[in-house]
């Protein structure tokens, strides 16, 4: 009892009213350092403090976090980058640039193709199968005589060169008396005529040359002759079809045998 009334006597003296709660006394390390919360409002919230102060991202956390946001937006846009849709030039060969420029290589190409071009010859005469024949270009008389079938048995070929290489639209006479082997001229070649054109060696662009002929009737006389081996005359020119009396005046003066 006298412990009692000495305590009660030291809490009056210390101005701490009888009955009410004493706080922990400062530098005790087993007190709290918060008042102890009376109702669950007060727990609940102090609870929850706590836990945010623990929970709270430091700053290196957010750092990391920024610096993986980036680097995945990066990884993002190369991708879409890398994947997206590319147009392709088409490869065009120097063969077509140079045909659709009209380049001198283009001419040069052109002019080799018409160089391989075949040469087209008549063989008329005493051959097996006379008539026009298509050789490779560069060929002779000789490969135009084998493409014909051959001289037949017993006609002379020694008239005619053999080795002469063979000019397109040029006609061989195989045993027909009076032809001679020449090659036409480039005057020949190219239409005009020096003088009156001999019906029984002229080529089809040759007669095809005489005025009002044309390429028709230059291949009437032309069958005329093979049907008939040669020209004995310049007046059977009547014989030949689409010739007439008027033609024939024309033609006169033109031609020979």
């Amino acid at each position: 009892m006298r412990a009692l009334l000495v305590a009660g006597g030291a809490r009056a003296e210390s101005g701490v009213e009888p009955g009410a709660e004493v706080n922990p006394v400062a530098g005790d390390d087993d007190a709290p350092s918060w008042p102890a919360p009376r109702g669950w409002r007060e727990r609940w919230a102090a609870w929850t403090s706590r836990f945010a102060d623990r929970v709270e991202p430091s700053r290196g956390t957010l750092t990391a976090v920024a610096v993986a946001v980036v680097v995945t937006a990066v990884l993002a846009g190369l991708w879409l980058y890398l994947a997206r849709p590319r147009s392709q030039a088409l490869a065009v060969s120097p063969a077509a640039t140079a045909s659709a420029s009209g380049s001198p290589a283009a001419s040069a190409s052109s002019s080799t193709s018409a160089a391989a071009a075949p040469v087209v010859v008549d063989v008329v005469g005493k051959v097996a199968h006379p008539g026009l024949i298509s050789l490779p270009a560069g060929s002779r008389i000789a490969d135009a005589l084998v493409a014909a079938g051959g001289p037949l048995a017993g006609v002379d070929t020694s008239g005619l060169n053999l080795a002469r290489k063979l000019t397109d639209g040029e006609q061989i006479a195989v045993g027909v008396v009076g032809a001679t082997d020449s090659a036409p001229s480039a005057a020949s070649g190219s239409g005009a005529s020096a003088g009156p054109v001999d019906l029984n060696t002229a080529t089809l662009a040759q007669l095809d040359a005489l005025p009002g002929v044309g390429p028709v009737l230059a291949q009437h006389i032309l069958d005329w002759r093979t049907a008939h081996g040669r020209f004995t005359s310049v007046d059977q020119l009547r014989e030949v079809s689409g010739i007439g009396t008027a033609k024939f005046a024309d033609l006169r003066p033109l031609v020979k045998v």
